[in-house]
């Protein structure tokens, strides 16, 4: 089959025909979700030793059919085994999962379509070749998340598809909250301090797809500039055991401030406090975006509107002051062993520096003598506004 593929994109991936020019591999493994391609990367490398070849790939630039034709003709193919994982079921990727499913069943590869959403789902069972209890225990290692747990899964594969497996060394399971070091990762417990801490809360997920780089940037900044800085990590600020353990953790320690980079409201339903609301620091909500940098500061807007919904607007009903983007998606280097570039969160140094700053201020401003503090009044041009705002504050 010919075809010319055009680098013109139309307002959706799926408008223009791709071509991935990937090559054929043993394993070949299928998402929507970066963290889970991005996991799969970092457990490759892991056992990259005995493991078979793989390709990665997001199921995003597989959306117009003339690109799974390809796709299918020059890489599946002549794939051992395939995992795909959906979220929302087969009808987000009906085109394809249909051409996938008849291939297996043509050139008997093993195939493992799985439910991202925490579900089962019979009609992704029923598209698979491999049995309902090897699906599940894939199902739980995609679920869990992390480099092991994906080493593991890929071993899974494998060995359904008749290849060789090896052992893997490690945990391949991680808590659902948690302290999180750079250098030594997940920790049970903080070290002592007489330095004033920041905390810095992030996405469970960013730690499973090892997507840290704002993160890890943020802590390194805190740390140079005197801080005790650490990163909390949670599935979710509202899962009622996550919540209980955060709000105690932050009560006990009794952190400056927090850093929040998680998204949307952490308020429950019943209207009551967000566990970050716990040791009464201020809390500062900083956006991870999923636009590139070139597009926020071409944009008159800044941050796409998805990401001022999520890391702006909704968090504003917590009481949370936005201190700014600390990041934004980037692709990464094809990787010449995977085939596959990845997109994940680029720390952007200037912007995150200027965050600290703002805290920093906050920060020396708390610990300021009340009579040595300065005010300053930033008045509005509307006429008799001054006025006004000077007999508030008795001027």
């Amino acid at each position: 089959m010919h075809v010319i593929f055009r680098e013109s994109r139309g307002l959706e991936d799926s408008e223009t025909p791709r071509d991935l020019g990937q090559d054929p591999a043993d394993l070949v493994v299928l998402s929507f979700s970066d963290s889970d391609l991005g996991a799969f990367a970092e457990g490759w490398r892991r056992g990259k030793a005995t493991l078979p070849s793989l390709r990665l790939a997001n199921l995003a630039t597989l959306k117009h059919p003339l690109s799974v034709d390809t796709y299918v003709e020059r890489t599946l193919e002549h794939a051992k085994a395939i995992l795909i994982r959906l979220i929302g079921g087969e009808q987000y990727w009906y085109y394809g999962l249909q051409e996938a499913r008849a291939l297996a069943r043509r050139r008997g590869i093993a195939l493992a379509v799985l439910p991202a959403d925490g579900r089962i789902d019979e009609k992704l069972d029923a598209a698979s070749t491999l049995p309902v209890e090897a699906l599940r225990r894939l199902t739980t290692l995609c679920d869990a998340g992390g480099a092991v747990a994906a080493e593991e899964a890929l071993n899974q594969l494998a060995e359904a598809a008749g290849l060789a497996r090896a052992p893997v060394a490690g945990i391949t399971t991680m808590p659902e909250h948690g302290w999180y070091d750079p250098e030594a990762g997940v920790i049970e417990a903080l070290p002592e301090t007489d330095r004033p801490r920041v905390v810095i809360v992030f996405y469970r997920s960013y730690l499973t797809a090892a997507d840290l780089s704002p993160v890890d940037t943020l802590i390194a900044i805190f740390r140079r500039r005197g801080f005790e800085a650490h990163g909390l990590f949670a599935a979710s600020l509202k899962a009622p055991d996550s919540a209980a353990w955060i709000a105690e953790e932050l009560a006990r320690i009794k952190p400056a401030a927090i850093v929040n980079a998680t998204a949307f409201s952490a308020r429950p339903a019943d209207g009551g406090p967000s566990p970050l609301d716990a040791p009464g620091a201020p809390v500062f909500q900083v956006a991870l975006s999923t636009a590139e940098r070139k597009a926020w500061a071409e944009a008159e807007r800044g941050l796409p509107p998805s990401d001022l919904a999520m890391h702006v607007v909704l968090p504003e009903v917590d009481g949370r002051i936005f201190a700014g983007a600390v990041s934004f998606k980037a692709p990464g280097a094809r990787d010449p062993d995977l085939q596959y570039s990845r997109h994940a969160h680029r720390a952007d140094m200037e912007l995150a520096e200027a965050v600290a700053d703002r805290i920093c201020g906050w920060h020396r401003l708390a610990t300021t003598a009340p009579a040595a503090r300065k005010l300053a009044l930033v008045l509005s041009t509307y006429p008799g506004r001054e006025h006004q705002l000077a007999h508030a504050v008795g001027l």
